[in-house]
C-alpha cells in the first residue's frame, strides 16, 4: 500500500477520544440488544500484521457490551488432532448461533498469512485455501450469517515502535512472541500474501476494509463507526427504571466479624 495511506493528523486528546468513544458505546449496546432481539447472526473478522493494534480494536469494542452477546475467539496454535481435520473445521464451532456477535481476532485466514510467510504451510496448501475460501463465505453469508472483515494496516515505522515497546515496557512483554520476531523480518513476504489474498478474497459477497492502524485511537473509532454502519440496527424500547426504596434494616445487626480488610495502600 501507498506510503501516502499512512499519513496521519492531527492526534485526538485524551479528552475527546474518551468523548468520542462514549457516544459509540452507547451505539454498541444499542446494537447488542437489537442483535439480541432480533436474532441476528454477527461474524467479524480482525486481521493484520503483528501490531497493527488487532487487541485494542477488540477491547475497545467489547469493554460496554456483555460477553454473552459479543464474543471473542483468539485460537491458540492447533492440536495435532486439530492438525489432522479439514482446515475450517476448527473455526465452524466458533461461528455465531443466532443472538450472537463473534469477533475473531485473528481466524481462518492464518492459512494464507502466517502459515504461509513463516512456511507452516507450502504454497500450493496456500493457494488452494485461497481458492476455497470464498465459496466457505459465501455459505456462511447464505445461511444467514452477517460477516465483516477488517484488514489494520500499519506502517514499517510504526510497527517497530510498538514491538519495541513490547520489549522494554514490562506490562507489554507478554504481547510479544517468537512469531513476532520472525514476522517482523518478513515484511515484504508479508505484504505479498496480504495482496494476494486481497486479489482472491475481497470479494462482493464478503469484502476486506482496511483501516489504516497508525493512529489508534482513530483507528478504534473510524472502525466502531464503521461497523455500526454495516448492521442496520433499531433502539429496541425499555421501559424507565427507577431504583425501588430500599427496605428498612428491621432486625437486622451487623455481626462483629474479624473482616480480613484489604490494606489500604493508596
Amino acid at each position: 500500500m501507498s506510503k501516502k495511506s499512512h499519513k496521519q493528523g492531527d492526534g485526538l486528546t485524551s479528552k475527546q477520544y474518551a468523548k468520542e468513544l462514549k457516544k459509540l458505546h452507547v451505539e454498541l449496546v444499542k446494537l447488542q440488544e437489537w442483535v439480541r432481539h432480533e436474532g441476528l447472526k454477527v461474524c467479524i473478522v480482525f486481521e493484520g500484521r503483528d501490531g497493527a493494534g488487532k487487541g485494542g480494536v477488540i477491547k475497545a469494542i467489547t469493554e460496554r457490551v456483555t460477553p454473552r452477546v459479543f464474543r471473542v475467539v483468539a485460537l491458540p496454535a492447533p492440536t495435532d488432532r486439530e492438525k489432522s481435520q479439514m482446515y475450517i473445521q476448527r473455526y465452524i464451532g466458533h461461528f455465531p448461533a443466532a443472538g450472537e456477535v463473534v469477533i475473531f481476532d485473528r481466524s481462518w485466514y492464518n492459512r494464507a498469512g502466517v502459515e504461509r510467510v513463516l512456511g507452516f504451510t507450502d504454497e500450493a496448501t496456500s493457494r488452494k485455501f485461497l481458492e476455497q475460501v470464498p465459496f466457505v463465505e459465501q455459505a456462511m453469508v447464505d445461511s444467514g450469517i452477517i460477516l465483516i472483515k477488517y484488514w489494520l494496516e500499519v506502517s514499517p515505522e510504526e510497527q517497530t515502535r510498538r514491538l519495541t515497546d513490547r520489549i522494554t515496557d514490562g506490562r507489554k512483554i507478554w504481547k510479544l512472541s517468537p512469531m513476532d520476531l520472525l514476522s517482523y523480518n518478513r515484511w515484504y513476504d508479508y505484504s505479498r500474501a496480504r495482496d494476494d489474498m486481497f486479489a482472491a478474497t475481497d470479494t462482493d459477497v464478503a469484502p476486506w476494509h482496511v483501516a489504516v492502524s497508525d493512529d489508534k485511537e482513530r483507528a478504534r473509532l473510524n472502525i466502531i463507526s464503521h461497523l455500526l454502519s454495516q448492521i442496520p440496527y433499531e433502539e429496541i424500547p425499555r421501559e424507565e427504571a427507577v431504583l425501588p426504596a430500599r427496605q428498612l434494616p428491621g432486625d437486622y445487626v451487623d455481626p462483629q466479624h474479624p473482616y480480613r480488610y484489604v490494606p489500604t495502600k493508596y
